[in-house]
């Protein structure tokens, strides 16, 4: 392998789940990358690879981009993990950088935004905005990362209306409008009158604008999708991360770590709220922001039932960053069981 001039830019390659056009989690992906090329301009040249399935294919496609002189690889979905480590054995002089998982090795790192936190502040609008009491998720895949998103909108919508309860429907996808919708529809149709999605098409905001009920945008602002029903969007910020990472591997300082960041970084926002809500709304959401940034407020910190009245956090305890990556319980409120 020649080593590339100091005067090359670094080739940063993205896989991405779903198509760039989902205006959702790979849409914000992909605007990250953008950001990334144009704040590195002239260091990094980046390429996207859209609609990788979470098979065989994306250890043919990480593999194809790492013998092509990509120099760092992102693979944005969870479903990668087991790929990124068996071609990251393979290319030690790549870095390689996998999004919601928690695999690590050599030159294999992981990253990922609290959503969580977004989560919250979303669930804090809703528990104001609800006149059912009834709230209603649209999951993707019951893996911690949606787990803790379902109960950190249900504890933000019971720290404002404590009789809040929420209700979950999987669609065992991450990209499927017409499922997503369907969803949404009976959710709406068992009386939740605000809807949060784990899924990544703006399905539900539709939905919601055409029932008369509320949604929220998620990943993105999904307001031209929503009109009035937007109440506000959880917007994610990658480049924070794809800015810092390409630049280690620039300067020749990049070693694998796991980055989880939040309000506090600059990669997640509560956002384009929408002309339903009211401006006592929006200032208590932003209020509850200020204070996650300043380290004041943290979702889950208890006490904390799951679902059945056992105590699964104490009251004034805060669980540590890998018990919440490992979270698979449901908090008081959520209806249901978890499917195995």
């Amino acid at each position: 392998m020649t080593m590339a001039n100091a005067a090359d830019p670094v080739k940063a390659a993205f896989v991405y789940i779903g198509p760039t056009g989902d205006h959702g989690w790979t849409y914000a992906h992909d605007q990250g990358r953008k950001a990334t090329e144009a704040a590195l301009a002239g260091k990094v040249t980046t390429v996207g690879v859209e609609n990788v399935p979470e098979t065989a294919d994306a250890e043919r496609v990480i593999r194809d981009l790492a013998s092509k002189g990509n120099k760092i690889i992102f693979a944005t979905s969870f479903g990668y993990m087991n790929a990124m480590e068996k071609v990251a054995k393979s290319f030690p002089k790549v870095a390689f950088m996998h999004a919601t998982g928690y695999k690590m090795g050599k030159n294999l790192g992981i990253y990922d935004v609290r959503t969580y936190e977004g989560a919250y502040m979303l669930g804090v609008v809703a528990g104001k905005m609800s006149k059912s009491g009834k709230l209603g998720v649209v999951g993707s895949f019951p893996i911690p990362e949606v787990i803790r998103n379902i109960d950190a909108f249900t504890i933000g919508a019971r720290s404002v209306n404590p009789k809040i309860t929420t209700k979950v429907i999987w669609v065992s996808t991450w990209f499927d409008p017409g499922k997503e919708r369907e969803a949404a529809l009976t959710l709406i149709s068992q009386g939740a009158d605000v809807l949060m999605q784990n899924t990544d098409s703006p399905a539900v905001v539709q939905a919601a604008q055409e029932k008369g009920i509320y949604a929220f945008g998620w990943d993105s602002d999904m307001s031209k999708f929503g009109g009035k029903a937007q109440l506000a969007a959880s917007v994610l910020n990658w480049s924070v991360i794809y800015n810092q990472e390409i630049s280690k591997v620039v300067d020749g300082s990049w070693k694998p770590s796991a980055i989880w960041y939040g309000v506090k970084e600059g990669a997640v926002n509560i956002d384009n709220f929408g002309p339903s809500t009211p401006a006592d709304v929006k200032k208590l959401a932003e209020e509850r922001r200020d204070a996650i940034k300043a380290g004041k407020l943290h979702p889950f910190t208890g006490p904390l039932k799951d679902n059945t009245g056992k105590e699964i956090v104490a009251a004034g305890k805060t669980p540590s960053d890998a018990d919440l990556g490992k979270w698979n319980v449901y908090v008081e409120g959520v209806e249901g069981t978890i499917p195995k």
